[in-house]
């Protein structure tokens, strides 16, 4: 096992989210009770992010790439860098109070089990951000692609696991990727990332490599963190989003999944399209 010379490293991947990340940096610089370095992987920007960094967070490992390598890529290269016992994925547009990663590092020396955790998400307003999922099947994926849940929003429920008690530290299938630790041994038995995932889904495939390894992936309400969702997605067009969207689904089915699957997501891709195309027609 590689020797480790410090609690925890925080890598955050960056992309024309400025404000939201010099906000992440001075909360993250105010945590207590370990030590931590962190690396900010800047996706080619061009907002003012390199030299926010190099301004206010001198501390800051930098790593300022020249084109948007994207979610698993960017992660990756600061991976091979770093010195934790524990490693924490962050997006930019998270808040953590100054106890948040003490307290999840006394949880996570407590469950040796967990090779991937992740712990309670809180919006703006307070409340918990349902996060834990079922890994993906095919039925449930349909009825994204299709738009089903905007007509019957509960054929979604055993997906997200709408009853889910988020009181109850437990084992589940995957975790959202915002707040995602990764224990030192997962990392030495499964390497990084799989960067075919430009983004989304990355994280769903590394939990599922996790139990194909043996380990597991536990969610803990032991700390807590904000989670502003998705800042950065925000500045993608609509067609662009569902692109990186469409792309990595049908890259995780044919990777975990049956080749008869991926045909009929791909053509449900194709009548989604037409139906949308419909509907806007029609209106």
């Amino acid at each position: 096992m590689t020797q480790c010379y410090m609690d925890l490293s925080i890598i955050i991947v960056s992309w024309k989210s400025c404000d939201k990340l010099k906000n992440n940096l001075t909360k993250l610089m105010a945590s207590q009770g370990l030590s931590f370095e962190v690396f900010v992987v800047d996706n080619a920007s061009a907002d003012g992010t390199v030299e926010m960094i190099k301004n206010d967070f001198p501390q800051v490992n930098l790593i300022a790439n020249k084109e948007n390598f994207g979610f698993a890529k960017a992660n990756n290269q600061a991976l091979k860098l770093t010195q934790g016992d524990f490693v924490l994925l962050l997006n930019p547009d998270m808040l953590v109070d100054e106890h948040s990663l003490s307290n999840a590092l006394v949880w996570l020396r407590a469950n040796p089990q967990a090779w991937v955790t992740g712990f309670k998400l809180l919006d703006q307003n307070g409340q918990v951000i349902k996060q834990v999922r079922r890994f993906p099947k095919l039925l449930d994926q349909l009825a994204i692609v299709l738009k089903i849940p905007h007509f019957a929003p509960n054929v979604l429920n055993n997906y997200i696991i709408e009853n889910y008690n988020y009181a109850q530290a437990s084992a589940v299938d995957s975790i959202r990727g915002s707040f995602f630790f990764i224990r030192r041994e997962a990392l030495e038995k499964l390497g990084g990332l799989d960067e075919q995932f430009f983004v989304w889904f990355e994280e769903v495939d590394y939990c599922r490599r996790v139990y194909q390894a043996g380990g597991e992936v536990w969610y803990s309400p032991a700390t807590t963190a904000t989670d502003l969702v998705g800042q950065s997605f925000k500045l993608l067009t609509r067609g662009k989003a569902q692109e990186y969207f469409r792309d990595s689904q049908l890259k995780y089915f044919r990777k975990w999944h049956p080749l008869w699957e991926v045909f009929i997501l791909r053509i449900s891709w194709t009548i989604g399209s037409f139906l949308v195309w419909l509907f806007r027609k029609n209106k």
